[in-house]
């Protein structure tokens, strides 16, 4: 999906997301000293204002500026403390070496030939951060018209690409433990979570 379909998309209902943050995020991020965090295509800002009240000093990226119109006004009382930022971290890499986390909650990661775009997300990693990759397993998913859940980066791949500059803490399929948005039928997510070390 472009821009536009995104856009479309939040434009089409009151509320696409449940409001609350991903149970991976709060099952992995609890134990981490609050710092700078990235939230990758945060939507309607449910992670990143759960980030952003534990202390956390939030850059929230979509694409779509009606979800960031929409996270903005629900998180207003924690202003300070997220930037929403319209961006696309596929053509248009973070910066790099800022962020103590760096989220990517179910981001739909194209491969790419040269890995621009995963290596821009992993290069924003600061030394001593985490990186946290969470996706539906592949188990649960099927190709259809215009989607082959083979053409995106899953955990696994993720993980072969990280040299002994890291350390793999997580990376696993599990269960969710969460009731599963209305009109899918996810039932396991693989989640990836590790930490550069220099």
């Amino acid at each position: 999906m472009d821009a536009p379909s995104w856009d479309e998309m939040y434009r089409s209902r009151d509320q696409v997301f449940s409001g609350n943050p991903n149970p991976v995020l709060v099952t992995e991020v609890a134990g981490l000293q609050p710092g700078r965090a990235l939230d990758v295509g945060c939507g309607e800002g449910a992670d990143a204002l759960w980030l952003a009240g534990r202390g956390w000093q939030v850059t929230a990226v979509d694409i779509s500026p009606t979800a960031l119109t929409r996270a903005a006004t629900t998180g207003a009382d924690l202003a300070g403390r997220v930037r929403w930022t319209r961006a696309d971290l596929i053509t248009t890499p973070p910066p790099a070496g800022v962020f103590d986390l760096v989220s990517i909650h179910y981001f739909p990661l194209p491969r790419q030939p040269d890995q621009a775009a995963l290596r821009g997300l992993l290069a924003a990693v600061a030394p001593g951060g985490t990186l946290l990759f969470a996706t539906h397993d592949l188990a649960g998913l099927s190709p259809r018209p215009g989607f082959d859940p083979s053409d995106y980066y899953q955990p696994n791949d993720i993980a072969r690409l990280l040299d002994d500059n890291w350390t793999i803490h997580v990376n696993e399929t599990r269960p969710r433990t969460a009731p599963t948005p209305a009109g899918t039928h996810h039932t396991h997510d693989t989640v990836l979570r590790a930490q550069r070390l220099r």
